[in-house]
């Protein structure tokens, strides 16, 4: 890997309360994990454990938390006092008939190479950050999504993040999720291209393209903690890091998606403009292998 750089931001936030929670299904009771908890229209948030415990630091004046998760409805709450309990409906819908036909896997196609890489790692929170697949006719011959590749940096030796595979809507939006059930995956120690299996989904490229995505989860599996000292001041103090980082790559692109503060945010051009302007942008470092 070539010209690798990692990015820190650090954002100052006035803290003014610790709210601690969980969150749970509406009918079963039952704890829901890897639920992004985003401050409403802010960049910033948490995500649920595995028995749906939370904790987030922020600023109550006028905001709502907004909870996502794939399988319920989108809750927005006031907060009202700092112990809450979150309950979440499961989403009904009907789901979209399966078609399995005979694939050979004879050939395979790497899609989503960036000329010229240069790597780089921001500290992005919990929110998603998208890349755009467009089709290409030549996909015909490589329909099937068969494994889907990420390139992270961890200082642990297993951290998880949740990958995201969106449709695309008519306005050129993320639409729906392609997967029933969440996809998390492991991913080691070190700086490296992490690649991961796709075919027991049945997953095709779709002829208006795909977006493919990451989230970092806020989980304490992934926190690793760092003495800071200041040896001018003689003051040291504890900076906390969510692993893994996932690199970018600075390319030019017409659109870029992210989500964050309970909402697509789209960076470029207006969506009522036809204007094909780009803009420089920090593309997720994703890439795909398709099959026949």
């Amino acid at each position: 890997m070539k010209n690798y750089l990692i990015v820190l931001l650090i954002t100052s936030l006035s803290v003014t309360a610790q709210i601690k929670g969980v969150v749970k299904d509406s009918i079963t009771g039952n704890p829901i994990s890897y639920v992004n908890i985003g401050v409403e229209n802010e960049n910033s948030g948490t995500t649920s454990e595995e028995n749906g415990s939370f904790t987030i630091n922020f600023n109550i004046k006028n905001k709502k938390l907004i909870f996502s998760a794939l399988g319920f409805e989108k809750k927005t709450i006031k907060i009202e006092g700092d112990n809450i309990e979150v309950k979440m409906t499961p989403r009904s819908y009907q789901l979209d008939e399966v078609i399995i036909s005979k694939r050979f896997e004879t050939r395979e196609l790497e899609i989503g190479k960036t000329p010229n890489e240069t790597y780089q790692a921001f500290d992005n929170g919990p929110r998603i950050d998208l890349k755009f697949f467009p089709y290409n006719s030549s996909y015909k011959k490589t329909k099937y999504l068969k494994r889907v590749s990420i390139f992270t940096d961890s200082k642990l030796e297993n951290a998880t993040i949740r990958i995201h595979f969106y449709s695309v809507e008519p306005n050129g939006f993320p639409g729906k999720e392609l997967l029933e059930k969440d996809y998390i995956v492991t991913v080691k120690n070190g700086v490296k291209k992490n690649s991961f299996d796709l075919t027991d989904y049945n997953l095709r490229m779709p002829k208006n393209g795909l977006f493919v995505g990451f989230e970092k989860l806020i989980i304490e599996r992934n926190k690793k903690d760092k003495t800071i000292t200041d040896y001018n001041k003689n003051t040291s103090y504890i900076q906390t890091i969510y692993y893994p980082y996932v690199l970018y790559n600075r390319v030019e692109r017409e659109f870029l998606y992210t989500f964050s503060g309970g909402k697509w945010n789209r960076q470029g051009d207006n969506t009522e403009n036809k204007s094909s302007k780009k803009i420089t942008v920090n593309e997720p470092a994703i890439n795909l292998i398709l099959t026949n």
